[in-house]
């Protein structure tokens, strides 16, 4: 199965072209985008917070009652993991083991025991096909893929190098907890420092972001399918902001 870049490349250029949002609406967008964004990645893992619920913890810092501590503090721990991001992304820093940990250490704020330490013990990932390797061949593997992904970005396309380190990543399993949280805001960093928008993958197709695994472990090991995957996603983001650069107030066709 091969994947084409040309329909992505060309609405990248496109989007290049227009003239960007000011500040006020580009900031806007993106505290919309954040909100969402950590509502979905953390129903993903099974956060209980609603949309709603979660735009309030963030946006006016209340507790909803009812809910698990736990849960407001992944709530905020994601938004403080996503805004850390965007700011490694217009510095353009590159992917190193200190930023996946940096990274990882926001998102698992509630747990300081654990928070930026890979993992010690033996785990299984339900349903995924595929045992993640033992607690001392961690830090090994995570070198040797962020090593790899070096290559790989310099021989393949952005998306699918970005594809290809998150099937890796997940299947490393390098932490005890919020991996998937992790890896997701890896793959967004990495899709913008390549000079795309960062994505979101929606709890409801979390259905389909799992059968991305599945694809990947059962023989073949390619990322055609999770690429596919986030190529839906980043057309579907590009051309949201192509419309109001286009079409809204600030300039029509």
């Amino acid at each position: 199965m091969s994947v084409s870049f040309n329909r992505i490349d060309e609405l990248k250029a496109e989007l290049q072209s227009l003239r960007p949002l000011n500040e006020t609406e580009s900031k806007r967008l993106r505290e919309e985008f954040m909100i969402e964004n950590t509502y979905n990645s953390n129903a993903i893992e099974g956060n209980t917070l609603t949309l709603r619920e979660t735009a309030l913890i963030l946006q006016q810092g209340v507790t909803v009652d009812g809910k698990h501590i736990k849960e407001h503090l992944e709530a905020i721990g994601h938004k403080d993991a996503f805004n850390y991001m965007l700011e490694l992304a217009d510095a353009g820093s590159a992917l190193t083991e200190r930023v996946v940990k940096e990274l990882h250490s926001l998102v698992l704020v509630n747990d300081a025991k654990n928070k930026g330490v890979y993992r010690s013990v033996e785990v299984t990932i339900s349903g995924a096909g595929h045992t993640p390797p033992p607690p001392y061949l961690v830090s090994e593997q995570m070198e040797t893929l962020l090593n790899d992904y070096d290559g790989m970005k310099h021989s393949t396309h952005t998306i699918e190098a970005a594809a290809e380190f998150h099937l890796r990543f997940e299947g490393i399993h390098p932490f005890i907890d919020g991996n998937g949280r992790t890896g997701r805001l890896i793959l967004n960093l990495e899709l913008m420092k390549g000079g795309f928008l960062p994505v979101n993958i929606k709890f409801t197709d979390r259905n389909r972001y799992y059968d991305c695994f599945e694809s990947y472990h059962s023989g073949e090991h390619t990322s055609d399918v999770l690429t596919r995957l986030v190529l839906d996603y980043e057309e579907e983001e590009i051309l949201k902001y192509i419309e109001k650069l286009s079409y809204g107030p600030r300039g029509r066709r």
